[in-house]
Order: structure tokens, then sequence, then C-alpha cells
């Protein structure tokens, strides 16, 4: 008797746990979208410069929202970046304009 209200208690807690979870990642997949919305539309140059950031810096670390520096923040960053990766200034530029664009 008191295994089947121990697995009776288990599933319980399984289906409310999950339960949650999903209404929680309803609410997560709902936020993106909602964000994608406000995102500007991207240039080729802009393309490039996404394309450069997410494939060079990714390299290393995990990618930074763009929201989370000011652009005077970005600039000693990029600079600093710059010279690890070994970007020239064009391609620097680039994932510049990219992360102005999306401030």
């Amino acid at each position: 008797m008191k295994s089947k209200i121990l697995i009776i208690t288990a599933a319980v807690l399984l289906l409310v746990s999950c339960g949650t979870q999903k209404s929680g990642s309803t609410a997560a997949t709902t936020a993106p979208v909602t964000e994608t919305a406000k995102a500007v539309v991207l240039t080729p140059e802009l393309e490039e410069g996404k394309n450069l950031y997410e494939n060079s810096c990714a390299r290393c670390h995990k990618l930074y929202d763009a929201k989370k520096f000011t652009q005077e923040e970005w600039k000693p960053i990029l600079t600093r970046m710059q010279k690890k990766v070994k970007l020239d200034d064009t391609q620097m530029a680039s994932i510049s304009n990219y992360i102005t664009s999306q401030l």
C-alpha cells in the first residue's frame, strides 16, 4: 500500500513539475518573438557584421547581448578584442555597426 502511495505521489509531482515548466517555457519563447519583432531589419552589411560577431567572438566566449553595454562601453571592448581575433578595421567596423544597430 505504501509503495502505491509513493508511486502515485511521484507521478503527481512529475506531472505538476512538467506542467509548471511548460507554462514557464511558453512565456520564455514568447519574449524572444516579441524582441525579434522589434529588431532592426539587417542590411547585407549588418548581416556580415552579425556573422563576424557570432563566428569570431563565440570561438572564445559567450556572445553578449548588444544592449548589455552602451555604445561608449563597446568601443574599448571591440578594440581589445580586435587584437585577439586579428580582424582588420573593415571587419571591426562591420561588427561595430551591427552592435550599434541592436542598441
